[in-house]
């Protein structure tokens, strides 16, 4: 089910909610529980329901594996603590690989021996990236003993309260049960409710209106053109990352603030990140949880900053490279994942050196850095990755606006052209308005933190509502829906 959809929003979403605390309001507490597990199942199983025996068996495995390993001691047992996470750890791998590399792995062995295997061509259930993290990540706390209780009915909603379910935050259960435990939270709570519905009407105008828009762009250049010129090119690229910017970012805060209606707070997940000045503020901003995943759970344990610095070098490319595999079976995945980890070995010896720069020449570089490696992200082949990188190193036509060929005529010698460019002029003004909102408006955060209930927000939150709801004419998918 999507969150930007007529039956999420009129029905889905207020029948969970009343039914909650209506049951919450007669102190049915366990059945409210069960309620809000039901309807995240539901949610989940709305988009295919085949792979909800997928997500209930994963969970009562990682249920059990987290039981033993909060229950037995290395001197009592057959098995040492350490091999059970081992193979709980593998077992979830396992079935990531599975699901989500086994075609991936099955090419590249063609490619490699020339011998003929036969593809899979398994589907890829909805958001297991996610939920299979988000469970790696409690069976290694119940591992480090830092998982207090272990009940199945709390593990469930952990792992299937369905704003986080699909495209995250990754939670930790030690940031999500407690609240769900808290008497206060099982009451309304008319500031949660506002600010929670001010929040969503946000993220459903970021996606709905401004992702959306930017995505017939990048659609168009990625996928259909033969050849871009110099400026086609650059609003290619720079609508597919706008678009990724606005539509992950609207995936958030819908998901906190269908969350805030229950009396529930998810993590940051993201934070501006587009005002970053170098590659690692970047990552700190961008998809907060999976890089604290990654750091905690992949780096730390592979030696950190604590083995030498080629060490550290080593690490960091390889937490990269993986990071781009986590996010899809292809190498331009993988080649975006190296690039951000070479620009953080970069950044390291920068650092190092004491070499000074400014804030603005810091921002441009990281801001294109980053806009030029999303192309292989977004690239469904390398072919498409090089057709948008040669339009915006100008090795095609670089067209300008007949206005300019009497000021700037020496530009015929070279591969310049003076001719009307549809739409030139209304792409480049939309794309300079939203960088404008980008880096000069608050972000949901600051507008979460500053909100005050009053008549000036709720005309704001009802008309962005509206708007959006109005433009509810066709499915739209968020983008990390795919990973």
């Amino acid at each position: 089910m999507l969150f930007n959809s007529y039956i999420y929003i009129f029905y889905f979403l207020p029948i969970s909610f009343v039914a909650y605390f209506f049951l919450n309001s007669r102190r049915l507490v366990l059945p409210a529980k069960c309620w809000l597990v039901f309807c995240s199942l539901f949610f989940y199983g709305y988009w295919n329901v085949r792979f909800l025996p997928l997500i209930l068996s994963s969970i009562l495995f990682n249920y059990a594996i987290g039981t033993i390993l909060t229950k037995i001691t290395a001197q009592k047992n057959l098995f040492s603590r350490k091999s059970v996470l081992y193979f709980g750890v593998a077992c979830n791998l396992l079935l990531l690989v599975y699901f989500k590399y086994a075609d991936f792995f099955i090419s590249n062995l063609i490619f490699v021996t020339g011998l003929q295997f036969t593809f899979l061509k398994v589907a890829l259930p909805l958001g297991i990236s996610f939920y299979t993290f988000t469970q790696i990540a409690y069976l290694v706390d119940c591992y480090r003993s830092e998982v207090k209780e272990c009940d199945l009915l709390n593990y469930g909603l952990f792992v299937t309260y369905f704003p986080h379910l699909i495209a995250g935050p990754i939670l930790h259960h030690k940031d999500l049960i407690p609240q769900f435990n808290r008497i206060q939270n099982k009451v309304l709570n008319h500031r949660n409710i506002a600010t929670g519905l001010y929040i969503f009407s946000i993220g459903l105008f970021k996606k709905v209106i401004i992702a959306d828009t930017f995505s017939v762009w990048a659609n168009n250049g990625f996928d259909h053109s033969v050849t871009l010129t110099f400026f086609n090119a650059w609003i290619t690229a720079l609508s597919y990352s706008f678009q990724l910017y606005f539509d992950f970012s609207g995936y958030i805060d819908m998901a906190i603030g269908s969350s805030l209606l229950f009396n529930i707070n998810l993590p940051i997940n993201f934070y501006s990140p587009y005002k970053a000045q170098n590659i690692q503020d970047f990552w700190r901003r961008w998809h907060i949880t999976l890089s604290k995943f990654l750091r905690d759970y992949l780096y730390i344990p592979l030696g950190g900053n604590q083995r030498g610095e080629l060490r550290i070098y080593f690490n960091l490319l390889l937490t990269f490279l993986l990071g781009g595999l986590w996010h899809g079976a292809s190498w331009t995945f993988i080649f975006w994942g190296a690039f951000h980890g070479f620009a953080m070995v970069v950044h390291r010896l920068w650092v190092k050196a004491n070499i000074k720069m400014s804030r603005m020449l810091a921002w441009f570089l990281t801001f294109n850095f980053v806009n030029m490696t999303w192309i292989f992200f977004r690239a469904k082949s390398w072919s498409d990755a090089g057709k948008v990188l040669r339009g915006m190193l100008g090795l095609n036509e670089i067209s300008f606006l007949p206005t300019f060929a009497s000021g700037l005529p020496f530009l015929n010698r070279f591969v310049a052209q003076f001719k009307d460019i549809e739409d030139l002029k209304k792409k480049m003004l939309f794309l300079i308005l939203f960088g404008a909102v980008i880096f000069l408006a608050k972000n949901s955060v600051e507008l979460q933190r500053d909100f005050k209930p009053n008549w000036k927000n709720a005309v704001f939150c009802l008309l962005l509502m509206a708007i959006g709801i109005i433009s509810l004419t066709k499915v739209s998918e968020f983008i990390y829906f795919n990973f």
